[in-house]
């Protein structure tokens, strides 16, 4: 894979990022969605294919991006098609750092120390050039303004920051409210993508370790019955994210 273009899990990366403080929005959802941004980008590159709501590993040649290539080795090693919800709620923690170094590699970004309460050693990120950034928010912004079906990539890349809570971060208060809504609708727009995003909530609402049931059927009438379906109770989400956000290698970073 060539460098010429820069993959979603860069693009919600830097989405993420504040100009000003150098920190990233979502801290602890990001990195869910990093894992989904990796999932549509080897979809994308034609190494994996939605099996339902599993993953297939359909080619395994490795797509020249390291951090990538990181994670379509480990889907091969399963061996049989995993439930997206599964991998992106695996405990694979720091993958936003990991992405913080690979775009400070690529010089898309620097990093900057400094101390919190003037102890602690902080790292922040900023952008080398922000014309890259303000280039992937024009995308965004075009196709919530115009209503144009986006292409896959900024389809894909609207249903995730969608997914981990970037709309109030991109589109804030009451005035963002419409922009915030036609960014949930570009969900439908790629079908990978809307695969990986609802998976990415699902994580969030504590349902990556339950499997998903049929609609129970109602109890007949006049037999004792209610008729009442049990509700399951999902945990919150910052229970199904802990293990996953984790605390970053570098304090600045979150």
């Amino acid at each position: 894979m060539g460098r010429s273009r820069r993959t979603i899990p860069e693009e919600l990366l830097l989405l993420a990022l504040d100009p000003a403080t150098g920190t990233t929005a979502q801290p602890q959802s990001l990195d869910l969605g990093l894992a989904g941004a990796q999932l549509v980008e080897l979809a994308l590159a034609g190494r994996i294919a939605p099996d339902g709501d599993r993953i297939a590993v359909v080619h395994p040649r490795p797509t020249g991006d390291p951090t990538l290539d990181t994670a379509l080795e480990l889907l091969r090693r399963r061996g049989s098609p995993v439930r997206a919800v599964h991998w992106i709620g695996g405990p694979r923690l720091g993958l936003r750092q990991t992405y913080l170094t690979h775009l400070e590699r690529c010089g898309m970004v620097h990093a900057v120390a400094g101390q919190m309460c003037g102890v602690l050693p902080t790292t922040r990120y900023q952008a080398t050039d922000t014309t890259i950034s303000r280039e992937i928010r024009a995308r965004l912004d075009s196709a919530i303004r115009t209503g144009v079906p986006p292409d896959p990539r900024t389809a894909a890349l609207a249903a995730l920051a969608h997914a981990v809570g970037l709309g109030k971060h991109l589109y804030p208060g009451n005035e963002g409210r419409s922009s915030r809504s036609r960014l949930r609708d570009l969900i439908r727009h790629d079908p990978m993508g809307g695969l990986v995003a609802h998976a990415v909530m699902d994580v969030q609402n504590g349902v990556a370790a339950q499997p998903r049931r049929a609609p129970a059927a109602s109890a007949p009438q006049g037999n004792g019955g209610s008729g009442r379906r049990t509700a399951a109770v999902r945990a919150p989400a910052e229970a199904a994210t802990a293990h996953h956000g984790g605390v970053m290698a570098r304090a600045g970073a979150s």
